[in-house]
């Protein structure tokens, strides 16, 4: 891993983790937070929250996983335990910038596996975990081999590449995707920047590929809660309509979650899933709770 350059865009800077160039942002002063997006998004879907944390005293970090916003692509397919050391490696390139405390992290969707991987394999590097209507899986099951998945998700990004569909269609499925997994509206990320993303085949690909190994993550999540306990104060929030029974059901599926990791639980109403665009407030709020928390006295 190295230090960081300049990144063309001024968005942020690059870099280098394990191979990878690993587009990253780094705002504020104090404590740190580490925000890691969810399946498919990029660092700017956590603008509300950031500049809220930055102004309540907190160093920010956001960063693009491999094939995602503006990060090289994956080199590799991804692994819970690999991504939870993705974020301790980029937190040791930065070194000075975020110091040697104890991070927040917070993980939306697919990357609430990875931020709980990390307080699990890393616990004296986490002050606290919130989970932000992370994904769950109760029963992880896989049925086809991952080397068969990983090549279809490989040849299918190949494909659409070539057939030119992220430059005709992918700022366009952005913003459907974004509108319909919000209550509050529609994408308010910056135009040029979805452009930069999401009209290259590298994010599709990135995608794909992270998708095809989603029940391998969830499969080995639940092998290290049974071999690596938490030791740090850890809140779940879920985003919830108020509106249908399939909605309702997810609602029970993240309370057991917070049972499950005996973590505070909260109701983000109203709000689809993109809970960090919706309630910004409420996810900021549970932050900085989350950090002042004691840590748990279990085993």
């Amino acid at each position: 891993m190295s230090g960081g350059a300049p990144d063309p865009s001024g968005a942020g800077r690059l870099v280098r983790v394990d191979g990878v160039p690993l587009h990253v942002v780094v705002e504020g002063r104090g404590p740190v937070c580490v925000l890691a997006a969810g399946l498919a998004m990029a660092w700017f879907d956590w603008d509300p929250v950031a500049r809220l944390l930055a102004d309540r005293g907190r160093t920010v970090v956001r960063f693009d996983r491999p094939g995602h916003g503006l990060s090289g692509p994956a080199a590799q397919p991804p692994s819970t335990a690999g991504e939870a050391h993705r974020i301790a490696a980029l937190l040791d390139a930065l070194g000075p910038a975020v110091g040697p405390g104890p991070v927040t992290v917070v993980g939306h969707s697919l990357a609430g596996f990875h931020a709980e991987a990390f307080a699990r394999l890393h616990p004296g590097r986490t002050a606290a975990v919130v989970l932000l209507d992370s994904s769950v899986e109760e029963h992880p099951r896989t049925f086809l081999p991952a080397v068969l998945r990983t090549g279809a998700a490989r040849a299918v990004g190949r494909a659409v590449t070539a057939a030119g569909l992220p430059a005709a269609l992918g700022p366009t499925a952005r913003g459907l995707v974004v509108r319909a997994s919000r209550t509050g509206g529609g994408d308010p990320a910056p135009a040029d920047l979805v452009r930069r993303c999401y009209r290259t085949g590298r994010v599709w690909r990135g995608a794909l590929l992270e998708n095809s190994r989603y029940p391998d993550m969830a499969a080995e999540l639940a092998a290290l809660r049974a071999t690596h306990p938490l030791a740090a104060p850890v809140t779940v929030v879920v985003g919830h309509s108020g509106d249908g029974r399939p909605a309702r059901r997810w609602l029970a599926r993240q309370e057991e979650l917070a049972e499950l990791l005996d973590a505070r639980f909260e109701v983000a109403e109203p709000s689809g899933h993109l809970v960090m665009l919706d309630r910004p407030h409420q996810v900021v709020r549970a932050v900085l709770e989350a950090a002042e928390r004691p840590r748990p006295t279990r085993a």
